[in-house]
């Protein structure tokens, strides 16, 4: 299983509050238990990299797979990347590979 590359994002955004940045993934990932999560945005669930995280919150770190409803939070553009900003308790999992 090949870990999902995270593209260098020039982050000038810092998100407040419990709000998360995540970096959504652009292929299909599958765990070693052989949970296959579609990266689709047609699948109601997509995977993701926390890339930053505000001050309030607590239960993730930045670098931390996550699972997120696909229709959560927003997407914002930087540098040409889409990347999702939503709260932290829109996150449904942490995905350990």
């Amino acid at each position: 299983m090949q870990e999902p590359e995270t593209r260098g994002i020039d982050l000038s955004l810092e998100p407040l509050d419990d709000f998360v940045v995540i970096q959504p993934s652009d292929e299909e990932s599958e765990t070693n238990l052989g949970l296959i999560i579609p990266a689709s945005s047609e699948t109601d669930c997509r995977t993701g990299v926390v890339t930053a995280i505000g001050s309030e919150a607590g239960g993730v770190e930045p670098g931390d797979k996550v699972l997120f409803p696909s229709d959560a939070g927003y997407e914002v553009r930087l540098s040409g990347t889409a990347v999702k900003v939503m709260h932290r308790s829109e996150l449904i999992a942490r995905v350990h590979d």
